[in-house]
C-alpha cells in the first residue's frame, strides 16, 4: 500500500496524508472529502499533471486542483512584499464561495478610492481574511460581482442575460465604484418598458365590461379615456372619479349612479344620457353638451354636481328635479326648457346663463349669481325669496 500526502493546489499548507488504492478516480474522491473541495486533477510537486495512478510513488506530495491550472506552492506562500510589482502581483478572491483570479492593479487603479482598492492596496490594511487555498474571501454575491470586475479590467459595463441589473447596482453601491453607478442607472432606466399613456378603446373597454359581474363596481378611476367612444353603453354604478373622459363620446349612455368626481368631461357629448343619481362633484365638464339627459331619479336619489365647472355647456331640455347644483359654475350654459323644480342653486354662477322656458318651482337661488341671465318664457313665477343674494 503506498500512502502520499495531499495539499490544495498552490497552498503549502493543511495537507492530508491518505493511502492510495484502486484507479484515479478513486484517489480523486477521497481527496474531495478530506479538502473539502471537487478534486477534478492531480499535479505533482513540479507540476506535472498525474493522470495515471501508477506513476504515484509511496510518500509522494501532490496537490490536487478543482480545474484551475497548476499554482507552485513555493510563489504562492512568499509574502505579498516579495512579488514583483507589489501592484500588479496576481490574487485569487473568493467572493460567496466561486473563485476570481485577477490583478492587485486591476482592483486598485480604475477606482482608486473604492473599498475594493482600499482593501488590497496595502498588505493588510484591511486585514482582509483568506481561506485555505490563500483566497482572498469576499461575503457578496459573485454572480452581480462578475460584472463589476469585468468593469474593472476593461472599463465596458457586459452583463450576461439574467443577471439582474439592481442587483449588481447594489454590488456598486457597496463596493463604491461610483462611475459604475452612473452606468447602471442609466442602464436600467432604458430597460425599463415605456409608460403607456394611451387612451382606453371602445374596444378595450367593452372587454372589461363583459368580463366584470353584473352586480361588481368596476374600478376606472383615474383612468384614460379620452376621445373614447362610449356611446349607448350600460355604463351604470362604475367608479369614474378622477378620470380622464375628455371629448369622450357617452351620447345615450347609462350612468345611472356613476361615480363622475372630479372627472374631466370638458367637450364630451353626453345626450340622451340617463344620469340619474350621479356623482359629479367638482367635476370639469366644460363645453360639454348634455342635451336632453334625465338626471330626475323616481326613487328621490339626486344627481350631485356641487362645485362642478360646467361653463358653456348645452343642457337644454334636460330633466334635473332635485338636482343639486350647488356654489357649481354655470356661466355662459344653455339650459332652455330644462326642468330644474326643486333644484339647489345656491351660490351658483348664473352670469348670462339661459334659463329660458326652465321650470324653476321651489329651487333654491340664493347667493346665486344671475347678472345677465336670460329668465323668458318661465313656467312658473321666479319670486324674489328665491334669488336673495
Amino acid at each position: 500500500m503506498r500512502r502520499v500526502t495531499l495539499f490544495v493546489n498552490g497552498s503549502p499548507r493543511n495537507g492530508k496524508v491518505v493511502a492510495v488504492y484502486g484507479t484515479l478516480s478513486d484517489l480523486l474522491s477521497v481527496a474531495s472529502n478530506k479538502l473539502g473541495i471537487k478534486a477534478t486533477s492531480v499535479y505533482n510537486g513540479k507540476g506535472g499533471l498525474i493522470d495515471d495512478i501508477a506513476l504515484i510513488r509511496d510518500d509522494d506530495v501532490l496537490f490536487v486542483c478543482e480545474g484551475e491550472p497548476f499554482i507552485d506552492p513555493q510563489t504562492d506562500g512568499r509574502p505579498h512584499e516579495e512579488l514583483t510589482g507589489s501592484h500588479t502581483d496576481w490574487l485569487t478572491l473568493n467572493v460567496g464561495g466561486r473563485y476570481f483570479t485577477t490583478t492587485r492593479s486591476t482592483l486598485v487603479n480604475k477606482e482608486p478610492d473604492s473599498m475594493l482598492a482600499h482593501m488590497f492596496k496595502d498588505k493588510d490594511a484591511w486585514g482582509n481574511k483568506q481561506d485555505h487555498r490563500g483566497a482572498f474571501l469576499i461575503d457578496r454575491s459573485p454572480e452581480y460581482f462578475e460584472p463589476i470586475l469585468n468593469y474593472l479590467r476593461h472599463g465596458q459595463l457586459i452583463v450576461n442575460d439574467g443577471i439582474n441589473l439592481l442587483g449588481v447596482l447594489e454590488e456598486a453601491r457597496f463596493f463604491g465604484i461610483d462611475s459604475l453607478i452612473e452606468h447602471l442607472e442609466i442602464a436600467i432606466k432604458n430597460s425599463q418598458p415605456a409608460e403607456d399613456h394611451s387612451p382606453i378603446s371602445r374596444k378595450e373597454f367593452v372587454r372589461f365590461l363583459l368580463a366584470t359581474p353584473t352586480k361588481s363596481e368596476l374600478r376606472c378611476q383615474g383612468l384614460n379615456f379620452s376621445g373614447a367612444d362610449l356611446s349607448r353603453l350600460d355604463l351604470r354604478y362604475i367608479n369614474f372619479k378622477m378620470a380622464n373622459l375628455s371629448r369622450c363620446n357617452l351620447a345615450h349612455a347609462n350612468l345611472c349612479c356613476a361615480n363622475l368626481e372630479r372627472a374631466d368631461l370638458s367637450g364630451s357629448v353626453l345626450d340622451c344620457a340617463n344620469l340619474q343619481g350621479v356623482k359629479m362633484l367638482c367635476s370639469n365638464a366644460e363645453g360639454a353638451s348634455l342635451k336632453g339627459c334625465n338626471f330626475e331619479d323616481p326613487s328621490g336619489l339626486k344627481a350631485n354636481l356641487e362645485g362642478a365647472n360646467l361653463k358653456g355647456v348645452d343642457m337644454e331640455g334636460s330633466q334635473m328635479t332635485g338636482i343639486n347644483l350647488r356654489v357649481a359654475t354655470l356661466k355662459n350654459a344653455k339650459l332652455k326648457n330644462c326642468n330644474l323644480r326643486g333644484a339647489t342653486l345656491a351660490g351658483t354662477d348664473l352670469e348670462n346663463c339661459d334659463l329660458s322656458g326652465c321650470d324653476l318651482q321651489e329651487a333654491n337661488l340664493r347667493g346665486s349669481n344671475v347678472k345677465g341671465a336670460i329668465f323668458e318664457e318661465m313656467l312658473t313665477p321666479l319670486h324674489m325669496s328665491q334669488s336673495v343674494r
